[in-house]
């Protein structure tokens, strides 16, 4: 009986900090979200890296260097969604909230901070009030 009444004060002191917590550029809500879409979205960086190389350097490049490229942000990417998810609760040396700032904060380890940024929103789904350029 008394574990869970253990539980249940643990679950209501989390619901209390994530309550009192707005979403700014620096908080562990902000990190633990980036930390889940991280871990859950992480391979889109392969396709997205095969297109990035493809318009630099074109198809041969895009195929081989490009899959390797991509191959290679994907398990950075995953790796760093797990430490997020970890660690969502401490602030992290470097990673600063702003990039000019010195110090600790909860700021993204790895930039583009989100998986799909503006250049990688092909057809204008996750920035939509935004023009596309």
């Amino acid at each position: 009986m008394k574990f869970n009444k253990t539980i249940i004060a643990g679950i209501a002191l989390t619901i209390v900090m994530f309550a009192s917590l707005n979403v700014q550029a620096g908080n562990p809500a902000r990190k633990i979200g980036r930390g889940i879409t991280n871990v859950g979205l992480g391979a889109l960086e392969i396709p997205m890296k095969i297109y990035d190389v493809n318009e630099e350097e074109g198809g041969v490049a895009a195929i081989t260097y490009g899959t390797f490229l991509g191959l290679g942000y994907c398990i950075a990417r995953e790796c760093v969604g797990v430490t997020e998810l970890v660690t969502f609760l401490i602030p992290l040396p470097g990673c600063r909230d702003f990039p000019r700032e010195e110090g600790w904060g909860y700021g993204p380890i790895m930039y583009p901070e989100w998986v799909v940024d503006q250049e990688h929103d092909i057809w204008n789904i996750v920035y939509q009030d935004l023009p596309v350029e």
